[in-house]
């Protein structure tokens, strides 16, 4: 038994260890809450708006574009004021499109919101993958970012499902409203848990950050894991857009409720990501990668089958292997640049959601032309393109 004189000193170290996590875990969930939040009702906001797939599917690619077009910038900034300062303050802004969202009587508007949302979630989600690469050591930094990245799929999951669940008794305003109300108390949890970087080496001015930022262009590994990057965000774009209008359809008739339970698929990775940084060690970055991507088509394929069951298999394996591997890209970034890791970080972010916005569009233009099994073929071929940037990146990783 520890003496009674230690035990307040025992509290005070498993604090000083837990907050920092917690509070970038926190990050990471409403980044995706936000991000995700309308994904499982577009059906109802197409019947709301009177517009088809296609056209509903802009609520998310606006979104991912407006992410794509800041995140380099915000790591530059970040890379000069301080990652805690930048996270904090996005945090709080991003409360102001939320509820404005909610309030949104016209598809244009909701549109801007949704693009005003984005602009505001490179500073959370790249600028705390930094945070933990220069505030970890390399050895545990893999695993923070496991428990991140976990913490990101449940906030994907519960923005699908709370929006879902809410949106059918009380309507999608009220939904969103509640996400908004969810985003505020993660701002005062992260204000009130997250420390003053230790490590942060500032760069001394704008232009030194981007210099950083033209040397990680250079650098072939770093573009190849951006590519990976591309193609994850496509991946999830594509598949979980538009796989909520198959379930909606014939034969299955899902309500949207149904719909946002079938992305209870999302939580696979509450398992799997926290072991991400035990399994890289055991099989080397490199072959798990590969190993998740075999896994990854496996679970689209299965998703061809007409059975719920099935599907909803399919999508567990296709989430799970999917935040695998961004758990091995989002680490590869951190560690491997020394210098300007904010930038590197939001680079990588960039592609990342220019990835999304251009899987919401092809995925689009492919549905209307040959349906699911059109997106499926679409997916599995950006998958093979992944394996082989994997074989190139991370070859000695």
């Amino acid at each position: 038994m520890l003496p009674t004189t230690c035990l307040p000193c025992f509290l005070v170290n498993v604090m000083r260890v837990s907050m920092p996590r917690v509070a970038v875990a926190t990050a990471g969930f409403a980044a995706m809450l936000n991000m995700y939040a309308p994904q499982a009702v577009l059906p109802l906001l197409a019947n709301e708006f009177g517009v088809g797939p296609a056209s509903i599917s802009q609520i998310m690619t606006v979104n991912a574009l407006a992410v794509a077009l800041t995140a380099p910038f915000t790591g530059i900034v970040a890379d000069v004021l301080g990652r805690r300062s930048v996270i904090a303050v996005a945090m709080v802004l991003l409360i102001i499109p939320d509820v404005m969202m909610a309030f949104s009587d016209s598809l244009e508007a909701l549109l801007f919101w949704r693009f005003a949302q984005g602009l505001l979630l490179p500073p959370i989600f790249a600028v705390s993958v930094a945070y933990i690469g220069s505030e970890w050591p390399a050895g545990e930094a893999t695993g923070v970012t496991g428990y991140f990245i976990a913490a990101t799929a449940f906030g994907g999951f519960l923005g699908r499902m709370l929006t879902a669940v809410l949106a059918e008794p009380f309507g999608w305003r009220h939904a969103l409203f509640a996400q908004a109300t969810i985003t505020a108390l993660c701002a005062i949890t992260i204000i009130a848990l997250l420390p003053r970087e230790r490590n942060f080496v500032a760069a001394t001015t704008l232009a030194a950050s981007l210099r950083q930022m033209v040397k990680h262009l250079r650098d072939t590994r770093l573009l190849a894991t951006f590519c990976v990057g591309f193609g994850i965000m496509f991946n999830f774009i594509a598949a979980f857009t538009f796989i909520a209008f198959v379930l909606a359809a014939p034969p299955f008739n899902l309500s949207a409720a149904a719909i946002g339970a079938v992305f209870v698929t999302y939580l696979i990775s509450l398992v799997t990501t926290p072991f991400a940084g035990r399994l890289v060690k055991h099989f080397g970055r490199r072959n798990f990668g590969l190993i998740a991507i075999g896994i990854w088509i496996c679970g689209i394929l299965l998703t061809l089958v007409p059975s719920i069951a099935v599907i909803v298999l399919g999508l567990a394996l296709f989430a799970g292997s999917g935040f695998l591997v961004q758990t091995c890209c989002q680490s590869f970034v951190a560690t491997y640049v020394r210098e300007g890791t904010s930038s590197a970080i939001g680079l990588y972010v960039t592609s990342f959601y220019i990835g999304g916005s251009f899987g919401g569009l092809a995925a689009g233009l492919l549905w209307n032309v040959w349906g699911w099994p059109g997106t499926v073929g679409l997916i599995v071929a950006m998958l093979v393109f992944m394996g082989a940037m994997i074989r190139y990146a991370w070859r000695a990783a």
